[in-house]
């Protein structure tokens, strides 16, 4: 990819939403809404502090994250559909379950 974002910001690719719901309803193209879920694609260096230091991001490439429903900026990289936007409009990262042993 030939986009590298400056300072704090992020470059995210939209993670589809799944087509049922938990009823089994299977909801259509037209009602559905932009997911607010995201895989982080590429990610700046981090914003600079008063005294000129880097501050480093807590997002990283690979990341899963939660985001608001307008945030960020919609843009076309090398075809693709993707979100700049700056790590504060990031809601949390979301972290994959860990596998353990279920409780008798």
């Amino acid at each position: 990819m030939g986009f590298k974002p400056l300072g704090d910001r992020v470059l995210v690719r939209r993670v589809d939403e799944e087509l049922k719901t938990a009823g089994g309803i299977i909801i259509p193209d037209t009602a559905k809404e932009k997911p607010s879920e995201g895989k982080i694609v590429s990610a700046g260096p981090g914003a600079r502090g008063e005294d000129g230091t880097v501050m480093a991001l807590d997002v990283k490439v690979g990341d899963r994250v939660l985001f608001g429903k307008y945030g960020g900026t919609d843009v076309n990289v090398d075809g693709e559909d993707l979100i700049i936007m700056r790590e504060s409009d990031i809601l949390g990262i979301i972290e994959k379950k860990k596998k353990g042993k279920k409780a008798a």
